[in-house]
């Protein structure tokens, strides 16, 4: 059976024991409906609350929620029960909790998140393929670097990380600890160095997207794939770090803090490209409107936020769209060229071997196991 969960919105007077005694309510009529509560979460500070059932459809834990108390849920999402523990911890009452009268559980869900990417050595100028080795010895360092932080590995790769923790201190900690490790281990390497990325975000599980920690998920890829700098940190991640620990950012080299104002630019910057990207006539203005600013003001904020002006971030956004497509094998040259919204395959490759050193026939062949 589906698993699902919803969230509630409460109102400021209502307490920890309160969300109990409204899930018990849940529990003694849920067998009416067909659902199976799992547990649930109540964040006091935000006023959130979140279970996590098990049911026949969203409509049912609707049906159930009205008649036990009336308090029908905001949003509602299916979820993985995997996935659900892998960010949250668990996906039952906490021990602690199980034993009480009333079971009152007064855990948060509100999760920090990070996203770390590293770029693929073989694409840096001048660079082989030959770092396979050297990139499972960071990959374990990087996961020893976050389990002593208390982050839990939501999926990794060599060359992707998303993480969730409890805490936003140790998050940010966890990101200066990860970036001095990519520094030392820079140092021993003969070819240049691995870029790394990282971004910062928070947020709660379901909000009116579709997936868990939807929002807060794209945030962070979003800075870690066009925000300059190293460690990108949302507004919010600043504010809690700095309200839970005065020193967190002592040493915030390689750190890079967003506004609001920027979230809300950057937010509006990729959902616009998102969409119109593959439009092999896109040009600057047509981002002025989206955007809700002026040619000038847009290419100021760019170069603030990216570090390139308009037109370099457009076609290196078409080029990481096609690095996507080279690597699954996803067509010839001149397809992906066409589908990535160049106007000829001797452009799109002129433009290739310029950003990343190679030939983009160089990496298709690789990708096909020729090379």
């Amino acid at each position: 059976m589906p698993i699902y969960m919803d969230r509630h919105d409460v109102s400021a007077n209502v307490t920890a024991e309160d969300v109990a005694k409204l899930h018990q309510e849940d529990v003694k009529i849920q067998h009416q409906f067909g659902c199976r509560g799992l547990t649930y979460w109540f964040d006091e500070k935000r006023k959130t609350a979140f279970c996590l059932i098990e049911a026949p459809d969203a409509k049912a834990i609707e049906k159930m929620h009205n008649e036990a108390h009336g308090q029908v849920p905001n949003s509602i999402i299916e979820v993985e029960a995997g996935i659900v523990e892998s960010f949250l911890g668990r996906i039952e009452d906490p021990t602690k909790a199980q034993d009480a009268g009333l079971n009152i559980i007064d855990d948060p869900a509100f999760r920090a998140i990070m996203v770390i990417g590293i770029k693929h050595p073989g694409l840096l100028p001048g660079a082989g393929f030959q770092f396979e080795p050297e990139l499972r010895n960071l990959s374990d360092a990087i996961i020893n670097i976050l389990k002593a932080r208390e982050g839990k590995p939501v999926e990794h790769s060599d060359y992707h990380y998303l993480v969730s923790f409890k805490s936003v201190t140790n998050t940010v900690m966890a990101a200066s600890d990860i970036g001095l490790l990519m520094k030392d281990f820079n140092k021993d390497l003969k070819y240049g160095k691995i870029i790394f990325k990282i971004g910062l975000s928070a947020g709660v599980p379901v909000t009116k997207k579709q997936l868990i920690f939807e929002d807060t998920i794209k945030l962070a890829e979003r800075m870690c794939e066009i925000v300059k700098g190293e460690i990108i940190v949302s507004a919010e991640v600043k504010d809690l770090c700095k309200s839970e620990s005065a020193n967190a950012f002592r040493k915030a080299e390689g750190f890079f803090f967003l506004t609001p104002e920027d979230e809300k630019f950057l937010t509006l910057l990729m959902d616009y490209t998102d969409s119109a990207w593959t439009n092999t006539n896109l040009k600057v203005d047509d981002f002025s409107r989206p955007l809700g600013c002026s040619k000038s003001r847009l290419y100021r904020k760019m170069i603030l936020l990216t570090g390139k002006s308009p037109n370099i971030f457009i076609k290196e956004y078409r080029l990481k769209e096609a690095l996507k497509l080279l690597g699954k094998s996803a067509g010839t040259i001149s397809e992906i060229a066409f589908e990535t919204g160049f106007t000829s395959p001797s452009y799109f490759s002129k433009c290739f071997q310029k950003r990343y050193g190679r030939m983009p026939s160089d990496y298709l062949l690789k990708s096909s196991g020729f090379i």
